[in-house]
């Protein structure tokens, strides 16, 4: 299905081929990938878990962003709360526009299941520009502070600044998602 097609921009559902693609992609820039993450995702939308997204700029497979309509994990677990999860703009493709069209997308897409959207985002560095993009779309901490290895890290608790410590953010959304 194809959700979004315009500036060089399309948006439609993850397709078995581009899963070596990602994985390919994200091996070149550095980062520590392999299939079996986005196998799942796919397996998940063949399931009617999830609904997993790819962007195409000007042909390419640039990004993806995954919606689960009741997610089982994290601060909204098992409440009816879409999740957004597993949010990424290869490196080669960002700043044109792909990840905020993305996110609009997943917001529309959540906003058929409920007024509430949620998602958790890493806390190290490398996830500085999706905090920040995050609280510019109006996303606010939930208030059970940071969770770690998808339990909440109790104060003074362990925990190792890795991909698995996150903060869950929530939306309220608006007319504007269920419009685009």
């Amino acid at each position: 299905m194809i959700y979004y097609n315009a500036n060089d921009i399309l948006i439609r559902n993850l397709q078995q081929e581009d899963i070596q693609i990602i994985t390919d992609e994200e091996i070149a820039q550095g980062w520590h990938a392999t299939t079996e993450k986005y196998e799942m995702r796919f397996r998940h939308q063949a399931e009617g878990k999830a609904i997993a997204l790819v962007a195409e700029y000007k042909g390419n497979v640039a990004g993806y962003i995954n919606v689960y309509p009741d997610s089982q994990w994290g601060a909204f677990a098992h409440k009816g709360y879409p999740e957004i999860m597993d949010f990424g703009v290869l490196e080669k493709y960002r700043r044109n526009g792909i990840g905020s069209r993305l996110m609009d997308i997943a917001e529309q897409v959540a906003s058929a299941y409920s007024d509430v959207v949620y998602l958790g985002v890493g806390l190290h560095s490398g996830y500085g520009s999706a905090q920040r993009m995050y609280v510019k779309r109006g996303y606010l901490p939930d208030g059970t502070g940071v969770w770690y290895q998808d339990k909440v890290c109790e104060p003074y608790g362990d925990c190792c600044n890795d991909d698995d410590l996150v903060l869950y953010l929530s939306k309220t959304l608006t007319s504007r998602e269920t419009l685009l």
